[in-house]
């Protein structure tokens, strides 16, 4: 799990990963942009096999950085004439390894728009 740290005057700030989100301190905010984690790393890798026409596809791990939860926007051809429970099945065949051990999961999928 990676982890943000900021210095604030005499004050040191830990925080556990976020991606690309703010976090207000004492009236300032601040920024943490560290790379993804390594939930967000396998799933992808799983669904980039798994969909190779995929033109766009997005894994966040929204559970903090601790893998429990994530929210993933899979954009294919391949869920073309599928409805959108067909499509999240899919998905969800495609990562039923790494389902067994997390708390939820978001998906949103779509079928390209040309």
């Amino acid at each position: 799990m990676l982890a943000c740290r900021w210095a604030l005057g005499n004050t040191v700030i830990s925080a556990h990963r976020f991606f690309s989100r703010k976090v207000v301190f004492s009236g300032q905010t601040l920024r943490c942009l560290s790379s993804q984690t390594d939930g967000e790393v396998r799933i992808v890798q799983i669904l980039k096999e798994k969909f190779p026409l995929a033109s766009s596809l997005k894994v966040v791990d929204i559970s903090g950085g601790c893998g429990a939860m994530f929210e993933i926007h899979i954009e294919s051809s391949e869920f073309k004439g599928k409805r959108t429970v067909q499509q999240h099945q899919l998905v969800n065949q495609a990562l039923k390894e790494e389902i067994q051990g997390m708390h939820g999961l978001r998906i949103f999928t779509d079928v390209p728009k040309s």
